[in-house]
């Protein structure tokens, strides 16, 4: 009944391959059993794999005649920051969704020239690998595709181990890295990475140094078709910050180091992991992004995909004041400002629900009732600029926060959870589109101020949510929709002018739960152990843990959730998040 901090999915039947030298062997075999004598291979890599244990452990065991990398066919450095720097712009923290594809950093004389080079060799292996080998060697033979999580790729980043496609800037700081990789690097690795799709022969996973696992494309596409006929979870992961506390160190089984733990980011899809555990014990992980991209219908259902594309548009994560210091006091952009500004289609509308708070605990929701913004904003670029500390009393409102209430945020509120806090936040995916205000005369983990932005916050605002507004349309807005034997439903949210809706489940006997054409994202809020199961056995039951999160595919029509293990006769609680038909 510990928080499980490595969850995988069981795929019966199925092995994977592990270690360098038995994956050679397994490429090498599949090589051996082509006809021709001159044979393609290509390793298409995903941004933040390590070239160079591909190329020691792979590709020079193999004893290739040729060998092609990246750096023979991509554009020069300084054409890739001139190709890219519309998108990558000269903000610290922001750009704009590149609309670029891998060919477009490709250089297409070097190109040709690789391809005429390899059409002349009659006999022999050919290797071509890393980004955009997939293109370059377009008639390969053999296609490998070697993946990644961002969330690994992040803490190379983090390590200066890796960086950017075609740029030699692994030594650079985690911001001008990391910016790269979303708003560029990322989506392009993406785009060709649902091109390659059907052509790929075999999937590497090399998120752990020197430990690859290699599956073929028939387990991927059965693993990817398991996953969302289930409920599953993906892999969280922690993170401390500068106002962290220790809630989940205590509850989640965490280590003693780092100091405190800020976040744990438990779905994410875009950043996170799935793991896999297949017969012969080895278990493999991969982007969790690839269930979305390759079976958007069935876990996202039909409408949320027509509508938001292959983006998962749900984000479960936690922020952990108890023992720490206040957020940020930040505000999200409006969907008319983040589609102009950052070529995104829909914006960071969010919520706190409360999973426990100390004595005293507060959460800043909208401003106070009959403030001057220009003297707000005023203030806060003159204490932004070593003036006067911000009284952020003073303008921003505040209200008491004890366990299970649910403070709903808006896009244009300004809000930040008060020392004393443990929140689940609940919100629309785009994450990183936070405007700081005041970080309350802070340094970063880094020992650096992190960066604020109050030139694109006070022109998304809205002062009408103030102190007055604020509590009847933002606060514990709970209404029962139903009720049975040992069950009651409970509509907590979101706001109307959210696409998120938000229910919580308080039961001491099974609760049914029928599909409504939306994934859906659980929390087990309160309780020690809950079990899901099918009532046509369609899938084989998963328990889970207080404070996990799940997500249960679209596919999924019917399920019942029910108190287990230590919580069976005792009243528990779920809460769930889905997307408005």
């Amino acid at each position: 009944m510990t928080f499980e901090k490595s969850p995988a999915i069981r795929i019966s039947g199925k092995e994977c391959i592990a270690g360098w030298q038995s994956i050679t062997g397994k490429i090498k075999q599949h090589l051996n059993e082509l006809e021709s004598s001159r044979k393609i291979l290509a390793v298409e890599c995903y941004q933040g794999t390590d070239m160079d244990e591909i190329r020691s452990g792979l590709i020079d065991q193999l004893e290739a005649d040729e060998v092609f990398d990246s750096s023979d066919y991509l554009f020069s450095e300084e054409q890739i920051r001139t190709i890219t720097q519309p998108d990558v712009t000269d903000d610290r923290i922001f750009g704009r969704l590149t609309k670029l594809e891998m060919n477009d950093l490709i250089d297409p004389e070097k190109k040709e020239h690789i391809r005429d080079t390899i059409a002349k060799d009659e006999t022999g292996l050919v290797v071509v690998f890393g980004y955009g080998a997939s293109l370059v060697a377009e008639e390969a033979d053999v296609l490998v595709y070697a993946d990644m999580a961002r969330w690994e790729i992040q803490q190379r980043m983090r390590n200066n181990e890796v960086s950017n496609i075609g740029i030699n800037n692994a030594e650079a700081g985690i911001e001008d890295k990391y910016k790269r990789g979303f708003f560029v690097d990322w989506r392009i690795c993406d785009k060709l990475k649902k091109q390659v799709h059907d052509r790929i022969d075999f999937v590497l996973d090399t998120n752990k140094k020197e430990a690859p696992k290699l599956i073929d494309k028939a387990t991927f596409d059965f693993a990817l078709e398991q996953t969302v006929h289930r409920p599953f979870s993906v892999v969280p992961f922690f993170d401390p910050g500068p106002w962290g506390g220790q809630w989940m160190r205590e509850v989640c089984g965490l280590d003693e180091e780092p100091e405190n733990f800020a976040w744990c980011f438990n779905c994410v899809p875009e950043e996170n992991s799935v793991l896999y555990e297949f017969d012969n014990g080895e278990v493999m992980e991969l982007p969790s992004i690839n269930v979305v991209f390759f079976k958007p219908e069935e876990l996202l259902g039909k409408e949320v995909y027509q509508r938001f594309g292959d983006e998962f548009p749900i984000r479960f994560d936690f922020l952990d004041t108890i023992d720490g210091g206040n957020l940020s006091l930040q505000v999200h952009p409006s969907q008319e400002y983040i589609k102009q500004e950052f070529n995104l289609e829909y914006t960071q509308d969010e919520s706190y629900y409360m999973m426990d708070a100390q004595e005293g605990a507060e959460v800043y929701l909208g401003v106070k009732k009959g403030i001057d913004p220009d003297t707000m904003i005023e203030n806060l670029k003159h204490a932004n600029n070593g003036g006067p500390f911000f009284d952020a009393d003073k303008y921003a409102a505040s209200f008491p926060a004890k366990k299970h209430d649910h403070f709903l945020i808006p896009n244009g509120t300004v809000h930040c959870s008060g020392e004393g806090c443990m929140v689940l936040e609940i919100s629309a995916t785009p994450y990183i589109f936070t405007f700081k205000l005041w970080d309350w005369d802070r340094l970063g983990l880094d020992g650096k101020p992190r960066p604020i932005n109050i030139e694109r916050g006070e022109k998304v605002i809205r002062w009408e949510h103030d102190e007055e507004w604020v509590p009847g349309e933002l606060i514990n807005q709970f209404e029962t929709v139903a009720e049975g034997d040992g069950w009651r439903e409970e509509k907590t949210g979101l706001h109307n002018s959210q696409f998120i809706e938000t229910r919580r489940h308080w039961f001491s006997k099974p609760v049914t739960h029928t599909a409504n054409g939306s994934v859906t994202v659980f929390n087990l809020v309160e309780g020690k152990q809950a079990v899901i199961s099918s009532p046509e056995n369609e899938f084989e039951p998963f328990v889970v843990n207080y404070a996990e999160t799940f997500i249960i595919p679209a596919h999924i029509k019917e399920y019942q959730i029910a108190p287990y293990g230590e919580s069976e006769g005792k009243e528990i609680a779920t809460i769930k998040a889905f997307v408005r038909s």
